[in-house]
């Protein structure tokens, strides 16, 4: 078996990135190698996503070119899409293996030859920020969203296994870990069923286990929802500083009340404000930041103007915009007044122009602070500095010869740019 070489490709969010980790890490202990560029593989590992339209076509795209390029392997294909339409997938050309469900992993590699089956990850390729996925499935059914549909299943991951699994990627040199999920926020509910309160494991006990690791990393949440910022959850986030990054990114999708109802999300904007308000008074100069989409059915342009002004209100370090995009088997592709692409178009361009003055504002607003960055790579342009995140989310950038790739720093911001800041290591 140690002559099999493999190729993966991912596409979508965080959550799909781990587990083709998790499958890659499998298959190499099983005995394959991972395939130079130049090399035809044995088996190509396709992780897709459904979210979009365009998701679906970029994961049949890229299942042809791996075919095409790797004319005698096997093509195991995972994913939403793969749980979605599975028949579509096994039409395509050395498509072998559909896995429709992701909790059919281990049988997978089992059938793959794999005995040593991991239950989890100890590397993540050549990055320096790890993914960990705790938590899987969603109830909510958000009119625009397909995800609950394909990962219907809510189920968490024991805190136990979670703990272990950082302490080995914090000791493999992988200083940041950044904790995902389908709904991240419901982390626990599945396990704390028919146990008295005092014994509950949620987010919050979660990020407080992780604190008490003894080693050098820090730990990121990815997106949650606005209702479960909880006060526990920021009082730990307030009672670790320095091992739990004071940004959070807060889903809000819509400011304006109306749209929120057609979209059957579960708050109205005064709400969301007041959960982001409460971070931002128990931390010291948080980050947030958000994901919104433009031109819903039924947008109005005053609609859309209660968008622009919470997000000014809150004051959104980073925005990823997203224009409505219909998607066959949601609620929203049936509804009236669906809202021309050149207006979609104008919206995302006039949202992404409040974006750049709230996130010049909270730049602007570190100046003169120390910031714990997390160095990962030599700047493309200007290869005399070098370029890494912070605990607050903002790329740094700072003088390449005083640093060391790979390696946190506390770096004292000196100025702020649009979309940059620039600082000296301390």
């Amino acid at each position: 078996m140690s002559d099999l070489k493999l190729k993966t490709l991912t596409l979508g969010c965080k959550v799909n990135q781990y587990e083709t980790e998790l499958v890659r890490e499998g298959l190499v202990r099983g005995g394959y190698r991972d395939a130079d560029n130049a090399e035809s593989a044995d088996v190509c590992v396709v992780n897709t996503c459904t979210v979009t339209n365009e998701g679906d076509s970029k994961s049949r795209q890229a299942i042809r070119r791996l075919a095409k390029d790797n004319p005698n392997s096997r093509i195991v294909v995972m994913g939403c899409y793969a749980t979605r339409a599975p028949n579509e997938l096994k039409q395509l050309p050395n498509v072998s293996e559909v896995v429709t469900d992701k909790r059919e992993i281990p049988d997978l590699l089992g059938r793959m030859g794999v005995i040593d089956i991991p239950d989890g990850i100890s590397r993540f390729g050549d990055r320096h920020r790890a993914y960990v996925k705790v938590q899987d499935g969603c109830l909510l059914r958000c009119s625009f969203c397909i995800i609950p549909y394909v990962r219907p299943e809510m189920y968490s991951r024991g805190s136990g296994e979670i703990v272990e699994e950082v302490r080995r990627l914090a000791d493999n040199g992988f200083r940041e870990i950044v904790l995902t999920g389908i709904h991240l926020g419901h982390y626990g509910v599945d396990l704390n069923k028919g146990k008295p309160k005092t014994d509950w494991v949620r987010l919050a006990q979660l990020l407080e286990m992780l604190a008490g690791i003894d080693a050098d990393f820090r730990v990121r949440l990815s997106s949650i929802e606005a209702t479960e910022v909880t006060r526990e959850l920021i009082d730990v986030m307030a009672r670790h500083p320095d091992r739990i990054c004071p940004h959070l990114h807060i889903s809000m999708q819509s400011g304006s009340d109306a749209v929120l109802r057609r979209m059957r999300r579960r708050w109205g904007s005064q709400r969301f404000i007041d959960r982001c308000k409460l971070f931002q008074d128990a931390l010291y100069k948080p980050a947030i930041s958000t994901d919104i989409i433009v031109g819903f059915p039924g947008e109005s342009e005053e609609e859309f103007q209660e968008t622009c002004d919470v997000s000014k209100q809150v004051g959104f370090s980073k925005i990823h915009i997203f224009p409505f995009s219909p998607r066959k088997g949601t609620p929203a592709v049936e509804m009236a007044d669906q809202i021309p692409g050149d207006v979609k178009a104008d919206r995302r361009a006039r949202l992404a122009d409040v974006e750049d003055r709230t996130r010049a504002q909270y730049y602007q607003s570190l100046v003169g602070e120390t910031l714990d960055v997390l160095i990962e790579a030599e700047d493309r342009d200007n290869p005399q500095l070098a370029a890494g995140t912070s605990c607050r989310y903002a790329q740094v950038f700072c003088d390449r010869q005083l640093v060391e790739i790979g390696r946190r720093y506390c770096i004292r911001i000196d100025r702020a740019e649009p979309h940059a800041i620039f600082g000296t290591p301390v």
